[in-house]
Parts: structure tokens; C-alpha cells; sequence
């Protein structure tokens, strides 16, 4: 495929845990460090969310410098956010959906988001996830109705790393035993310890630890 050096990043716009009345969202540093790691290696960076406009953040670290520059740079672009249906995957090299409890909500029902996903993918491009990001890839079937992640090599948040934080009750379901249901070889680490697995063009990080080296997986599979 011709390179557009533009990658997109996929934000939830679901701001409530479960019942639980805490608020979630997209968890900032998956969104922000990786779009350092573009940035820096010549990328445009766009952005796309479930429902449009202004998605919600949780997360945020304001000692985190990439944060602070990510959120100053950014925000008057964050708060317009075009939905999947208005995105061109053409435009695209790649996609990353970044994590944030709230993509377990939204992002499994988002049939567009899933479809662009699969025309980046089948245009040659890479699609990529962290952490709850991989919720994205629940529905990411190919042109032939086979699911993306089937015999595929990835990671995401573990059952382990959800039952850490005390949400196994609370997620509408658990990401790792979904997608090993879709077929997916799950590659688990130790709770919360960067972990990047690649397959092809499909980029995957267990937890936010992992959302550079995600993003930097990105970048190696565009060079091959």
C-alpha cells in the first residue's frame, strides 16, 4: 500500500464504570504516549471515537510531562472528534485503539469502528491495541467473516490484571477468555509487566505499561 505517514487512534466515548457510579473513559497515557512515539517518528496523528465530539479521560498523570503535552497540545482537536463512519480508512497507515475501561462498553458494539479497522487492515496497514483497547478487536471480522484475532498471536489485559483491580465483577465481560474464544493465542505476563506481542500487522499490549512499546510496534511493522 502507498504510506499517508497518518495513524489514527480510536478513543472510547463511555464515561461510566459499570454501576459502580465511578467514572471511566480512555486512560490518557495509552493515547498519549504512543502519539509521542508517532509524533516523534514523523507521523501524523488523528483521532476517532464511538460517538463523536469529546471523549472522556480518565487516568490522567500530571506529573507525567508526555500527558501535560499530549492533553496541551491536543485538546482542541480531542474535543471534535469525527465518528468512525466519517473516517476514510484510506487515509490510514495504521490504527490504535487505546484502552480505558470504558472500550469495554463501546467498543464491542461499534460495527463501524470494527469495519475500519478491517479496511485498514485489508489495504495493507497495521492495526494495533493496549490494554482494554483489544475490546476493539472483538468484532474485527475480515471481508471472509473471520475474526482478525483467530490464530492470531496477542495480548490485552489478563483476567489476572482484572481481577487485580476489582473490576472482574463489574467489565460486561473478561478480554482475555473472550478473545482466546475467538481463537486468539493469548500471550499473559505477570500482572501490570510491559508486554508487546506482535503478529504481522496486528500490534498488541497487555497493560499500560505496554502502550509504548505498543506504539513503537506499530512503527517496525510499517517498515516491513
Amino acid at each position: 500500500m502507498a504510506r499517508t505517514n497518518k495513524v489514527l487512534i480510536a478513543l472510547t466515548s463511555h464515561d461510566k464504570l459499570g454501576d459502580t457510579g465511578e467514572e471511566t473513559g480512555y486512560y490518557v497515557p495509552e493515547a498519549a504516549h504512543p502519539w509521542q512515539v508517532f509524533r516523534q517518528a514523523g507521523y501524523e496523528v488523528d483521532y476517532v471515537s464511538v460517538q463523536g465530539g469529546n471523549p472522556p479521560e480518565s487516568g490522567y498523570d500530571a506529573e507525567d510531562e508526555v500527558q501535560r503535552l499530549f492533553l496541551e497540545s491536543e485538546r482542541a482537536r480531542l474535543a471534535v472528534t469525527p465518528k468512525a463512519a466519517e473516517v476514510n480508512a484510506a487515509d490510514y497507515d495504521a490504527i490504535f485503539y487505546a484502552g480505558g475501561h470504558g472500550t469495554m462498553w463501546d467498543f464491542p458494539g461499534d460495527e463501524d469502528l470494527a469495519a475500519l479497522g478491517r479496511d485498514i487492515y485489508e489495504n495493507g496497514g497495521v492495526v494495533a491495541a493496549v490494554c482494554h483497547g483489544p475490546a476493539a478487536l472483538v468484532p474485527l471480522t475480515l471481508s471472509d467473516g473471520t475474526p482478525l484475532v483467530a490464530g492470531k498471536d496477542i495480548t490485552g489485559f489478563t483476567n489476572s490484571e482484572e481481577e487485580a483491580a476489582g473490576a472482574t465483577e463489574i467489565v460486561p465481560f473478561l478480554l482475555q477468555t473472550t478473545l482466546e474464544g475467538l481463537g486468539a493465542r493469548y500471550h499473559v505476563a505477570p500482572d501490570f509487566a510491559e508486554n508487546v506481542v506482535r503478529d504481522g500487522r496486528l500490534v498488541t499490549g497487555q497493560n499500560p505499561a505496554s502502550a509504548t512499546g505498543t506504539a513503537q510496534g506499530v512503527l517496525a511493522a510499517l517498515k516491513d
